[in-house]
């Protein structure tokens, strides 16, 4: 029996604004990651999602990224280790205040947008990150992309960590994400991207970008709770997996 974790990003609302189909998303998937106020959420917003991932019965990580609510962290910032770790420290301390208060345990971290990108080229950076989950708790998991700087970073520090795939995004041959800004990025077709979800898990292989297979292993499929048919293709993934005997489980049963 094949396991796999399904995460998805949630709690990226921000005051007024409305993003994300968190309500239904959140029964199909296994984790999810909640954003801590620097790209997206606020506290009421943060609150809101941990009560509702609790009721859902579903583990919770922290999802932090770059103090860039404008871009939505999406855009590289020039930090320094130092800052880099702080900015972590901070906002998982920011969810784990409301964990605590709904008596619920955090499992995971998983950075967000640029800094999970960089992150995943950049070792120091990743070890910055580490140390600063280590610090804090080091009973939780780092979620990082499979193959990356990050998974070495953990390895090197003993943090645990599970590797990450994406349904709908393009690889590049170095096991990188392929640019949001680069045509072919995003996979849309829900049958290609579930056929590969299934190559992922049960062969170790992805097809990239240039059509060339690559190895990788996989602990957490993520999945995007924000796109326009987000929520059916959550549904057809879950199902797909099940008719293929890999159970969907937390992070902290697969590892």
């Amino acid at each position: 029996m094949y396991k796999v974790d399904l995460n998805c990003d949630l709690g990226e609302s921000f005051g007024s604004y409305k993003l994300g189909l968190d309500e239904e998303v959140i029964s199909y998937i296994s984790s999810a990651n909640i954003a801590c106020g620097f790209h997206a959420a606020d506290p009421l917003v943060m609150d809101y999602t941990v009560k509702l991932a609790k009721a859902a019965g579903v583990s919770i990580g922290a999802h932090p990224g770059f103090p860039d609510l404008v871009g939505f962290g999406r855009r590289n910032m020039n930090v320094s280790p130092k800052e880099a770790k702080a900015m972590v420290q901070y906002q998982i301390g920011a969810l784990d205040s409301f964990c605590r208060a709904q008596g619920v345990k955090m499992q995971h971290v998983k950075p967000h947008g640029a800094l999970y990108n960089m992150a995943g080229k950049d070792l120091k950076l990743a070890e910055a990150i580490c140390e600063g989950i280590y610090e804090v708790n080091p009973k939780l998991i780092l979620l990082a992309l499979s193959g990356s700087e990050m998974i070495n970073a953990a390895q090197n520090i003993g943090l645990k960590v599970a590797r990450e795939a994406f349904a709908d995004r393009a690889y590049e041959e170095d096991g990188s994400l392929v640019a949001r800004t680069k045509e072919g990025a995003m996979i849309t077709d829900e049958e290609v991207a579930i056929k590969r979800v299934i190559k992922m898990i049960k062969e170790n292989k992805v097809t990239t970008i240039t059509g060339k297979d690559i190895p990788i292993k996989v602990d957490s499929i993520c999945v995007h709770g924000d796109g326009a048919k987000a929520l059916e293709f959550v549904k057809k993934i879950k199902l797909s997996l099940e008719t293929e005997n890999i159970e969907i489980v937390p992070l902290n049963q697969v590892l």
